[in-house]
């Protein structure tokens, strides 16, 4: 009753919608990164390392900021957010490595479209938190005196909710769009995991409405979350010139440089991957930059926004100190 009133109410034939949806493909082969015999070894050892780092070094830096009373201030609410945040690449690179040790890696339809749904959640929100980094230390360096008023606890969780549900919102119109399309006899994807771009390839219907929502989705979260961020570190620039000590202005621009230097490296991959038509992508080339955003980028996050960060190592070292104790050296001087 309520389906038939609401393909009533969109004015749309549910026989129609059945044909459209008419999918003679129950699961899919992921051809992976590469089909050279010689170099999946080395790259599943790579891999497997980067993603042992990647999981330790942010579940350590959510554990650390969680339960240490001195990192409880909005900077680290949404660093460990972050850090969260970054745990996505556990969407992708099981799958990454098991396509270094089977012969034949296969995804179900349903596991496809839910790793799609999760990568884009995830996706979409990475694009978001380091626009409220930027802007928690506009304020905290521009109107210090105003911080603690502007950057409220409540303030920071209504703009992490906000984050996750237009993260959530636009995954699940991305994932809706992927289901609508039909997939017939070829069911490898030429790719690592689900994503977007290689099953409007692999489609065997029009893909044109999936294309513009693509480029409006990602152009219009790219483009608020670059401009924010960019207009909060030319401030924040603005402000660093004038401090009269040069030793605290290069140590500020070094900060600024490498939180720029990580925003660069995954919004040029992203822009480069997504913010083109399907017909034009090659899809070796968009397997090395998605490599950049799904591998490389979060575990560079908790190495330049946190462990670079004095609080943190002081936090740390006392951590390490507790656990194993003070360093030989240290007990000799005392």
């Amino acid at each position: 009753m309520v389906p038939a009133l609401l393909f009533k109410t969109m004015n749309l034939d549910p026989k129609e919608i059945a044909r459209q949806n008419d999918s003679t493909v129950t699961e899919f082969v992921l051809e992976g990164l590469t089909d050279r015999p010689e170099l999946q070894l080395p790259l599943f050892l790579l891999f497997l390392g980067i993603y042992g780092v990647t999981v330790m070094g942010n579940l350590g830096m959510i554990l650390l900021i969680t339960f240490n009373s001195k990192l409880q201030s909005p900077m680290y609410f949404f660093l460990g957010n972050l850090s969260f945040l970054d745990l996505y690449s556990s969407v992708v690179t099981p799958k990454l490595l098991e396509n270094f040790v089977w012969e034949k890696n296969v995804i179900s339809y349903p596991g496809c479209m839910t790793q799609l749904f999760f990568f884009c959640v995830f996706d979409i929100a990475e694009c978001y938190i380091p626009t409220a980094v930027a802007y928690d230390r506009y304020v905290a360096i521009c109107s210090p005196l105003l911080y603690n008023v502007t950057m409220s606890q409540k303030i920071c969780n209504m703009l992490v909710s906000g984050v996750y549900l237009m993260a959530s919102f636009g995954a699940m119109l991305d994932t809706i769009f992927i289901t609508r399309l039909s997939f017939c006899e070829d069911n490898i994807i030429r790719h690592y995991f689900c994503d977007i771009l290689p099953l409007l390839k692999l489609s065997c219907s029009s893909t044109y409405i999936n294309e513009i929502v693509m480029i409006i989705g990602g152009g219009f979260n790219m483009f608020i979350t670059t401009v924010a961020i960019i207009i909060s570190y030319a401030f924040i620039l603005s402000n660093i010139l004038q401090i009269p000590s040069s030793e605290s202005r290069s140590k500020a621009f070094s900060t600024c440089g490498s939180h720029l230097t990580v925003v660069g490296l995954f919004y040029g991959s992203m822009i480069f991957t997504y913010l083109k038509p399907a017909s034009s992508s090659n899809m070796a080339s968009e397997k090395v930059a998605s490599v950049f955003y799904t591998t490389v980028i979060p575990v560079l996050n908790p190495l330049i926004y946190s462990l670079r960060n004095k609080d943190v190592k002081n936090v740390l070292s006392k951590v390490m100190c507790m656990r194993y104790g003070p360093p030989q050296g240290s007990t000799q001087n005392h």
